[in-house]
């Protein structure tokens, strides 16, 4: 299974598709002021659908970068703002973390290897198998 689609409330339409273009997505679906959706240049589907009240979101995105330090760089050149920079994690992720202007938690990583095979995966798989 691969993730292909995930939508997120968004309290201002203009605003969160500004955003989400700024990030590098590509809009395939416009309709305001309730719903867009999105593609990433591999195929996978993200989408934002309008509410009118969301007041502590809980929705986090998830989504990887080859080389995340340079994305990140060009990203705050275009004017976006992080709540953290790029931080190796202790679960083998390098991940940086902002937020849309609906306040989604939107987290850029780097997993590798550790993304699919980490070495606790319960199954014991690794990536040579």
């Amino acid at each position: 299974m691969r993730l292909n689609q995930v939508t997120v409330g968004c309290t201002d339409y203009d605003a969160s598709v500004a955003f989400y273009a700024a990030l590098g997505l590509t809009q395939i679906v416009d309709a305001p002021p309730r719903y867009a959706r999105f593609e990433t240049p591999s195929g996978e589907t993200f989408s934002i659908h309008l509410c009118e009240d969301v007041r502590n979101p809980a929705t986090v995105v998830y989504f990887e970068c080859d080389a995340l330090d340079e994305t990140v760089a060009s990203l705050k050149g275009a004017g976006l703002n992080f709540t953290s920079d790029p931080v190796d994690q202790s679960w083998g992720w390098r991940e940086a973390r902002l937020r849309d202007p609906a306040g989604n938690e939107i987290c850029l990583f780097r997993g590798g290897d550790n993304r699919r095979f980490p070495p606790w995966r319960i199954d014991g798989q690794t990536k040579d198998r």
